[in-house]
């Protein structure tokens, strides 16, 4: 079951070690007593054998890419339902042991930011240094309403309708969570010089800067103006801040998150929601990060992303 994969794969991503590992493994909620308890995995007295199946798994990977760079890949729990994040153990071990440490979050910033920012570095400690945001000409494009089949030819009209969902992502990340960031532009050998322009100019208008990357085609030499930037962010301070407090009620974390994050007007709570969040708030569960499930396409319930921002 992919729900259940992605749980597990969420709890040893979050585990600073073995043990850890073991007593988040044991608090997952399997179902309900006809009372309403909760029942774990802890009352089944199965966490022990589960941590038992993952000892192994919990050591980061090492591997390099093409150019002999170390890296980790160490984790995968989805995004649009679980935190989208690599394991706290593998990021801490990146910091140890370079001068920078790049790491990704699954999806768009609504989504893999958002709970890499709210998640990942409120359980772990991390302040992030800068963001970058990636983004293609040919995707915005789609989001203004161009076909698959025409994404090839230069229109910008329909880039500009569609770069407001880029501008979005981009001030959520620095008006939201007040970091500093650069979008990168992951070129395509179809872009023009127009499309590019006027990508960076919208960016520009917000105070942030475009970087052309073509690591794709060029390996390092393709990255260079990028990392460039990234550093020039970091060595600034910034004033970073989470998009909710991890104390509010439940109700008020989600309508945080909705209102801030994907600038909805407010929330609507259906019966069983209000039923499940009454329990959980009774259970204790109350005072946790909220892990939002959401279509990974689009800002709105549009999964093609063409509704605009």
């Amino acid at each position: 079951d992919i729900t259940v994969a992605s749980e597990v794969m969420a709890a040893l991503c979050l585990s600073s070690d073995i043990l850890d590992l073991k007593a988040r493994l044991g608090r997952i909620i399997i179902g309900y007593t006809y009372s309403g308890q909760a029942v774990t995995a802890h009352d089944l007295k199965v966490e022990g054998a589960m941590t038992a199946l993952l000892k192994d798994a919990l050591k980061p990977n090492l591997v390099q890419t093409l150019e002999k760079t170390p890296a980790f890949i160490h984790g995968g729990p989805f995004a649009n339902i679980a935190h989208g994040c690599n394991s706290i153990t593998a990021t801490r071990m990146a910091l140890k042991l370079g001068d920078y440490a790049v790491t990704e979050a699954g999806f768009g910033a609504d989504l893999g930011a958002e709970k890499f920012l709210d998640i990942k570095c409120r359980m772990a400690g991390f302040v992030p240094s800068c963001v970058v945001i990636v983004a293609t000409v040919r995707a915005l494009k789609s989001h203004g309403g161009v076909d698959k089949a025409d994404l090839n030819e230069e229109n910008l009209e329909a880039l500009e309708k569609g770069l407001p969902n880029l501008l979005r992502h981009v001030e959520n990340i620095t008006q939201v969570y007040k970091l500093p960031c650069v979008v990168a532009i992951n070129r395509f050998p179809q872009d023009t010089e127009a499309e590019l322009a006027l990508v960076e100019k919208k960016c520009k208008e917000l105070g942030v800067n475009v970087a052309l990357s073509e690591v794709w085609g060029k390996g390092g030499e393709g990255g260079i103006e990028l990392a460039k930037e990234v550093i020039r962010l970091c060595d600034e301070p910034n004033d970073f801040t989470f998009s909710y407090d991890v104390d509010a009620p439940i109700k008020d974390k989600i309508e945080a998150i909705v209102k801030k994050i994907y600038h909805g007007d407010g929330v609507t709570f259906t019966a069983n929601a209000e039923k499940q969040i009454k329990t959980l708030t009774e259970l204790g569960y109350d005072k946790m990060p909220i892990c939002m499930a959401k279509t990974q396409y689009s800002f709105t319930d549009d999964q093609i992303g063409r509704a605009h921002v």
